[in-house]
């Protein structure tokens, strides 16, 4: 009653089948399924705890059936599994293929001259997967040779430059566009009233505990008037916001709380606000700064957070 896969081997091959679908069908990042997520551990864990109840059950019913036998079906058993092994020959054939071994009693057909200290050497020729590994890595080396050396065809070292080249310029036009890559250098003005909304909501949030709801400066700065202290323009205010005001006494830093593109549109909303002569406004900051690239825009509602802007 011998089995063709032995009980561990059975086990193992069930257990790590069963691993190995999990890990494929569960989305679990950089970590292993049954790490991230306990529950899995514990599947796996009982899984493998109910396959070796089996093998240990299944065992110790084929051995109390096989004690239960009589001498003849014992026999007629034992002869069934010595064909059954004889059937299994094919892997016999194909390991003397690929070694071309000797058997053992003929080996003193392969012995040399060379003796020492009693230990005799055999002249065995070497395995054919190892002589047809030779001559492929042969072959490979001259293909190689041709094709890189006198072909000229772009090394490994070659082909990571160009890579990492053709990678930069991949990166520098995504972040001209990519909304949460945005710096002061790429980030434009915001005109549509969608934005505009958008920049007052994030503005009345954040910065109307200082700047007022309307812009017109409570703690922090007027922001409606042509006064800045950082200076104004699309991408002074929007680096203002990102990075805080002056050391010490202006604005915090927002970068942390809001993402590039809040920053813009709470910026552009600020810069909307110009010319909307709040009441009684806190009287002006700074040096006039006039943005000769700025358009013309009309007034709307407010942006950033507590502190000053300008």
């Amino acid at each position: 009653m011998k089995k063709l896969i032995p009980p561990y081997i059975r086990v193992l091959f069930i257990f790590f089948s069963v691993l190995g679908v999990m890990e494929y069908f569960i989305d679990s990042g950089d970590h292993p399924a049954f790490i991230k997520y306990p529950m899995v551990a514990v599947f796996l864990f009982v899984l493998l705890f109910l396959l070796i109840a089996v093998e240990i059950t299944l065992n110790a019913v084929n051995t109390i059936t096989y004690r239960l036998l009589s001498e003849e079906e014992k026999a007629k058993l034992a002869l069934e599994d010595s064909l059954s092994l004889s059937e299994k020959s094919w892997y016999k054939n194909l390991m003397q293929r690929l070694t071309r071994t000797v058997p053992i009693e003929d080996e003193k057909q392969l012995l040399m001259d060379h003796d020492y200290d009693g230990i005799k050497e055999l002249d065995n020729n070497l395995p054919p997967w190892w002589v047809y590994l030779f001559y492929a890595c042969i072959i490979f080396s001259v293909i190689y040779l041709v094709r890189y050396e006198i072909m000229g065809a772009p090394d490994q070292e070659t082909e990571l430059k160009n890579e990492m080249a053709q990678a930069k310029i991949e990166v520098a036009e995504y972040m001209k566009t990519a909304p949460d890559l945005m710096d002061e250098n790429s980030v434009t003005l915001l005109t549509e009233p969608a934005d505009l909304t958008n920049g007052k909501a994030i503005f009345e949030t954040n910065c109307a505990a200082c700047h007022r709801a309307d812009g017109g400066g409570q703690i922090g700065p007027n922001l409606t008037d042509d006064n800045w202290i950082l200076g104004g323009g699309i991408k002074k205010i929007f680096h203002t916001v990102t990075n805080g005001g002056r050391d010490g006494k202006g604005m915090i830093a927002w970068k942390g709380t809001l993402k590039p593109k809040e920053i813009q549109a709470v910026a552009s909303y600020i810069i909307s606000l110009k010319g909307s002569n709040p009441k009684d406004p806190k009287a002006p900051e700074g040096d006039v700064w006039v943005d000769e690239n700025a358009p013309a825009t009309t007034a709307a509602a407010p942006v950033a957070d507590s502190t000053e802007v300008k």
